[in-house]
């Protein structure tokens, strides 16, 4: 995974100017309650163009696992790895019923309620002693300090990132604050997707549950037990994983959730001995393996990639959700898969565009303050520009993490 060329391109941003579209030049949005002193007159906007990232795949250090936690039945947070399940292999053609329990042991979680970075703040609460830190310059009390990374976000949001060059359907919206010399980088719902959400068609929603009931077929509870389909499917639950790495310049603190442990694995090291599960719809034609790599192999390659996950397990099901089928994707092969497929996505080209994404943030978030917001907008075919916002409903990083980052460190 880090054996790959040091990227040496530089961002492809250009400004444009207001009011004449054949020009470089637009004026980005900026928001009626901004200071004078956080308003731009004149904003940059980065391309998203396939073309200027494909070069050289960047450095992508091996990702190294620092941490986890658990979130219970009732979304508790813990700071351990209580919620970890273990791999139980099973047979090729295993006839598992994805509809079982959907209308009678399913907890679904609430996604109306936005948590933002709120456990990963937390862990870094409780864990400050594993980050390696350095005062802020100017404090020579050393009663604040910065943390090693640049960044701090969720894998997903990352994700979102990488599959953004050939995505063509779906926006994003990215809240960005810079505080003690790190960027958070967190996810806000747009419009679009509330109403997604919001008239999510029955059908829809049982599907959902699939992926979860999959999972479930998949996984025990302990190391040597035996999965237990006729339990309850509770989406509350969960176990995430914290990576660091780096990407080029950028040192990258980000968690993800983890489906299971392989104890079996030739790993003896997180994150190697973790696994993906995943489901998708039965394969009968060479045309729906093209469309298998060609668009969902990309979400998986990505989520994967990004934490150093090495496996996906697959379950090919048909339209009455009965599993017909297993597969294993290494996910160091997958680019091997998709290579002779025309007009495919490259790894290379979703690593740049995220590689160039988090030097615009650098160039252009600059107040170091909890209460400003840079909100980072991107529509297919469209550039990605951003506003800011102080004392806003897009802030995010809580007054409780604050004061905890910021207090007198304990001999």
């Amino acid at each position: 995974m880090d054996r790959h060329s040091r990227f040496t391109g530089q961002p492809p941003y250009k400004r444009k100017k207001e009011g004449n579209h054949n020009n470089k030049y637009v004026r980005s949005n900026c928001s009626s309650d901004v200071s004078s002193s956080v308003a731009f007159s004149h904003s940059p906007v980065l391309s998203v163009r396939r073309h200027l990232y494909d070069m050289d795949f960047p450095l992508y250090k091996q990702p190294v696992e620092v941490g986890y936690f658990s979130l219970d039945s009732s979304r508790r947070f813990f700071n351990d790895a209580r919620m970890l399940r273990h791999y139980v292999e099973a047979d090729q053609c295993p006839n598992f019923n994805l509809r079982d329990g959907y209308t009678d042991r399913f907890i679904k979680r609430d996604d109306g309620i936005k948590e933002r970075l709120d456990h990963l703040l937390r862990w870094i609460l409780e864990n400050r002693s594993k980050l390696q830190r350095t005062p802020v310059d100017g404090d020579a009390s050393g009663s604040s300090c910065r943390l090693s990374a640049d960044f701090v976000t969720w894998r997903g949001h990352l994700t979102k990132l990488l599959t953004t060059p050939y995505e063509t359907q779906e926006g994003w919206l990215l809240a960005v604050t810079l505080f003690n010399g790190t960027y958070y980088i967190s996810e806000v719902e747009t419009e679009a997707a509330r109403r997604n959400r919001e008239n999510r068609t029955e059908r829809h929603a049982e599907m959902m549950y699939w992926g979860y009931k999959f999972e479930q077929y998949m996984c025990a509870d302990e190391p040597s037990g035996l999965p237990d389909p006729s339990g309850v499917v509770n989406t509350n639950e969960a176990f995430c994983t914290v990576v660091q790495t780096k990407l080029t310049d950028h040192s990258l603190l980000f968690s993800g959730e983890v489906d299971c442990r392989d104890d079996s694995s030739r790993f003896k090291a997180a994150p190697g001995y973790y696994v993906e599960l995943k489901t998708s719809a039965e394969i009968c034609t060479p045309k729906q393996r093209s469309n298998l790599h060609r668009y969902k192999l990309l979400k998986w390659w990505a989520q994967s990639f990004l934490p150093g996950v090495p496996r996906i397990i697959a379950g090919f099901r048909d339209n009455d959700g009965l599993v017909v089928s297993l597969e294993t994707f290494e996910t160091a092969k997958i680019s091997q898969l998709i290579k002779h497929e025309q007009n495919c996505w490259k790894p290379n080209v979703c690593m740049n565009l995220c590689n160039a994404f988090l030097s615009f943030v650098k160039k252009v978030v600059t107040q170091d303050d909890y209460r400003v917001v840079y909100l980072f907008s991107w529509e297919p075919y469209k550039d990605v520009s951003y506003s800011v916002h102080k004392d806003s409903e897009y802030t995010f990083l809580h007054d409780w993490y604050v004061e905890g980052m910021t207090k007198r460190a304990r001999v």
